[in-house]
């Protein structure tokens, strides 16, 4: 995350996000609203991170969208052989994350 501050603009609070970035086997892109955008709200909606990294990548996900957030559904073991679980982050994004099992 690099924020306004950071990158040397002050058309915004300097504590806001300019630029942020997760990346692994997908990359999701962030920034606020600043100057004269519109803020964007998320009603109803939820970004789903289902089987784009390995096992232990998108537990770390899960683990860093939960600091400071709530955790809606633990992430685990579901009857399908897979794990998943949800999250509303601490900016009130809910995410829906989880993995399929190697068969046995």
């Amino acid at each position: 995350m690099h924020t306004l501050a950071d990158m040397g603009r002050t058309d915004g609070p300097p504590d806001a996000i300019g630029h942020g970035m997760l990346s692994g086997a997908v990359t999701l892109f962030v920034t606020d609203a600043v100057g004269d955008d519109e803020p964007l709200e998320m009603h109803g909606a939820a970004l789903a991170l289902l089987g784009t990294a390995d096992g232990p990548t998108l537990t770390t996900w899960f683990d860093a969208l939960a600091a400071g957030g709530t955790v809606l559904d633990a992430l685990q073991e579901r009857p399908w052989n897979a794990t998943d679980g949800q999250v509303r982050d601490r900016y009130g994004v809910r995410w829906l994350i989880g993995f399929e099992h190697a068969a046995a």
